[in-house]
């Protein structure tokens, strides 16, 4: 029977499998999901398949550098005490190389990649097993350095956040340093002229509604929301922002001095938009002996 997309993307959220495992699974079993939960389980992988529906926001971020690229991972675990672990640290390293190296667009098609003799997604269910976390790529990012331009990284917290800067010119010590003030201030975009229109409409909105505008004429309200949302933007925008080793100065400023330009940036802080599972131990307690 032909097999459809829906049910490819349900059985890898169900077990935790790669597409073409999921697919493989389903086609074994002629579409019947449950048989293909068990097909995957017979497979070896019954334990990553129990972890599925856990919450995996803990974990860490790693920069992988390799000649002219760079990329930048998250891998995510259900405790930060297995993100501490060997096991899992020596997945994070191997998946962030074969990244670098392999380059692939998507998370689906890293998974697929071959290591150590097996898939990503196969390693990263032998760990789930090893470990009886959830482990799980969230997402990743490829930098390529063109000529003239220089790619700096920096983590920050043992890895709990990592930052990867490329500018053009500069040299490698400068572009480090940048990405320390990226990990550090958590900028938004690179530039106020990255701010998209409605962003930008929104705070005015706010800050014309604000308490302490009441009773004055628009044209003053005018003056001191145009100066706040210039603020607003120079706080939010990394080449406007006091750069954490000055004095003073601009990041922008800074990079130039330098003879560098700030071209793009990615930072990851583990967990950031995970809503995380909250436990009550007392009553988990509870329940285990009744």
């Amino acid at each position: 029977m032909a097999i459809k997309a829906a049910q490819v993307k349900e059985l890898r959220e169900k077990t935790n499998v790669g597409m073409m495992d999921a697919k493989k699974a389903l086609v074994e079993t002629d579409g019947d999901m449950e048989k293909a939960i068990d097909f995957l389980r017979e497979k070896g992988m019954a334990k990553a398949a129990k972890k599925a529906g856990a919450i995996a926001a803990e974990g860490m971020t790693y920069v992988a550098v390799k000649g002219n690229f760079a990329a930048i991972i998250e891998l995510n675990s259900q405790t930060d005490f297995v993100a501490g672990n060997k096991e899992f640290n020596d997945l994070l390293h191997a998946v962030a190389e074969t990244i670098v190296d392999a380059k692939p667009a998507t998370v689906e098609e890293a998974l697929e990649l071959p290591m150590a003799g097996k898939t990503m997604n196969e390693e990263i269910i032998h760990t789930t097993q090893i470990t009886g976390e959830k482990i799980t790529l969230r997402r990743f990012a490829v930098i390529e350095a063109k000529d003239g331009q220089v790619l700096g990284a920096y983590s920050h917290m043992g890895g709990r956040i990592s930052s990867l800067v490329l500018l053009d010119g500069a040299n490698a010590e400068v572009a480090k340093d940048v990405a320390m003030h990226v990990a550090a201030i958590n900028p938004q975009y690179v530039s106020r002229e990255e701010v998209p229109a409605d962003t930008l409409s929104h705070e005015k909105e706010i800050q014309l509604a604000a308490e302490d505008l009441n009773g004055k004429p628009d044209a003053i309200k005018e003056k001191i929301v145009e100066g706040r949302l210039n603020k607003f933007l120079s706080e939010i925008s990394l080449v406007d922002q006091a750069f954490v080793k000055g004095d003073g100065e601009t990041v922008a400023a800074y990079v130039e001095g330098q003879n560098g330009k700030v071209l793009s940036f990615v930072r990851y802080e583990v967990g950031e938009g995970i809503e995380k599972a909250e436990n009550d131990f007392a009553a988990e307690v509870a329940a285990q002996i009744k």
